[in-house]
């Protein structure tokens, strides 16, 4: 058994006191927050050009359109600020899959006439915040700490 350095030790140490699940959740909040900023921000953005130019994105219209700008808008929200926090990008676009991965059964479904382009929206929400979990258990010690 090879000994560890001291700075190993209190790393470890450190970790388990004042890390562990109130970090996790901490950082799951934090994404959360930094989906819902996405969307305000780059959301007003879109709108905003497509006023300008006179186009639009309805729900009625163009769901998947409009449930795609919404996960490209929470991605960039949550992207940046992992990149902040300094995430690596495989776990950064992980994150950014969670929020597309409902879209592939959602919009066959919506095809199918299966779920409404009124629901899609909240479905998709529905399901990206589990999809955000488990990423996140996936690299539970890049949360923890």
């Amino acid at each position: 058994m090879q000994p560890q350095d001291d700075s190993t030790l209190t790393h470890e140490a450190g970790t388990r006191r004042h890390g562990g699940w109130g970090h996790f959740a901490r950082h799951y909040v934090e994404m959360v927050i930094a989906m819902a900023v996405g969307m305000l921000i780059f959301g007003a953005a879109v709108r905003g050009v497509l006023a300008l130019t006179g186009g639009e994105l309805s729900m009625e219209r163009h769901p998947e359109l409009t449930s795609l700008e919404m996960a490209i808008d929470m991605s960039a929200g949550m992207l940046i600020w992992m990149r902040v926090r300094g995430h690596a990008w495989a776990g950064s676009l992980e994150m950014c899959a969670a929020m597309f991965a409902p879209l592939a059964v959602l919009f066959p479904l919506l095809w199918l006439d299966a779920v409404t382009a009124d629901s899609l929206m909240m479905l998709e929400h529905v399901l990206m915040l589990p999809l955000m979990l488990l990423v996140m258990l996936r690299r539970r010690h890049e949360y923890s700490h």
